[in-house]
């Protein structure tokens, strides 16, 4: 099995061009693929079904089981994208022959990222720049440049590192700070959302703090050796499931028993349905070690599930996986067209916003919208990886 850097993120797209080496790792365009079209029908519901608001973690007693779930498929992509980033940034520094720094190329991607973050990205939100939200983008940004600093540290410090934050974080969430007061800035950057900016003509609000997902950016560097190039894929497989297990495990533990990794515990519901909900509900922002335990073990089984499968739509996620980038810009930007289409349309249908009355209406314009974007993304996917343009591998 030939090896690449693949990339692993809608922003770290270009990983595949400096590599030497020959094909790309299917089994993660794949995976990204899935959890980018997940991303999307988590999208289409903040614009169709935005009149019914979820918070974080979610209102169990008050959200229908259709929306719940929905929405919790949408935890698995924030985490899978941060991890396969840390991993393409060691296959991107283990080319076929010898090795390279790959510091400098994360520190210029990671700026990158934060650049349209807060150009591209929040103008195709809610078309205006009233308010920049930094989100996804820019965690994996941040999480980037601070990877391209720490990959000078050895690769046991990396791997230790990353498992004291995704551990440890948790223990910190007692500490906060007031609005103007010395360490706020940081702090919500670094572990508590909140407004980092509020006086002037643009409100800056971190969505997305960064702490834990520079912990998951180093785990995902730090498993980069599973990809290498001497690894037996059945050995590869083995490897996955069995983290996949562990992080599964110790969920079972933790949350089983309430004893850690989630501010809010469990409890039994009035059916089982609730009960399922309240027991994986759980903080994202920023992410519990509860949250991470469940999506990377059920990332790390798709990851190996992928290895050995092959028909058409694993063919089509790997089309969606192999441009990100350009498949999230381009998506976000048909929502917000196509929405002010509708707005003008059908006007306002749940107070001042356009909405629909029924979810299955999220599940389907979903399903349109990515048949519809699979051939310009497969026609931009040939362009990007024939040509020798560099600005274009950044999508």
């Amino acid at each position: 099995m030939t090896l690449t850097a693949t990339s692993a993120t809608p922003g770290a797209a270009d990983l595949t061009t400096a590599a030497v080496i020959k094909s790309r790792i299917a089994s993660i365009d794949v995976m990204r693929g899935l959890v980018i079209v997940l991303m999307l029908v988590d999208h289409v519901r903040e614009k169709l079904y935005l009149h019914v608001q979820v918070g974080d973690p979610m209102d169990v007693q008050n959200t229908a089981p259709e929306l719940f779930f929905t929405r919790m498929t949408a935890h698995l992509c924030a985490p899978t994208f941060v991890f396969l980033t840390g991993l393409s940034a060691w296959l991107y520094s283990h080319p076929a022959m010898g090795t390279r720094s790959a510091s400098g190329f994360l520190f210029k991607r990671g700026l990158f990222l934060v650049f349209i973050e807060l150009t591209l990205i929040n103008f195709a939100w809610f078309g205006t720049y009233n308010t920049l939200y930094l989100q996804v983008i820019w965690a994996i940004g941040l999480s980037m440049i601070a990877l391209s600093a720490l990959v000078r540290l050895p690769y046991w410090a990396i791997g230790a590192l990353g498992a004291l934050i995704v551990l440890g974080h948790n223990l910190l969430s007692p500490i906060s700070f007031a609005p103007g007061e010395f360490g706020y800035s940081l702090w919500t950057i670094l572990h508590d959302r909140g407004i980092l900016v509020a006086d002037g003509p643009v409100v800056v609000k971190v969505s997305y703090p960064v702490l834990p997902w520079i912990g998951v950016i180093l785990l995902g560097y730090f498993a980069g050796p599973l990809y290498s190039r001497g690894m037996d894929m059945m050995a590869r497989r083995k490897g996955l499931l069995g983290v996949a297990a562990a992080c599964l495990g110790a969920l079972a533990i933790l949350r089983g028993f309430n004893i850690y990794g989630e501010t809010l515990p469990w409890v039994q519901g009035e059916t089982a349905v609730q009960t399922v909900m309240s027991f994986v509900n759980f903080t994202k922002y920023p992410p519990s070690l509860n949250f991470l335990l469940l999506t990377l073990g059920i990332a790390f089984i798709l990851l190996a599930w992928f290895e050995t499968r092959k028909n058409t739509l694993v063919d089509a996620l790997e089309t969606f996986g192999s441009a990100p980038m350009f498949f999230y810009i381009v998506h976000l930007y048909v929502l917000l067209i196509g929405y002010q289409i509708l707005l003008a349309i059908f006007g306002p249908t749940q107070g001042e916003l356009f909405g629909v009355d029924n979810f299955y209406w999220v599940w389907i314009t979903s399903a349109l919208m990515t048949l519809a974007l699979y051939y310009p993304t497969k026609v931009f996917a040939k362009f990007k990886h024939s040509t020798d343009m560099a600005w274009v591998k950044y999508f």
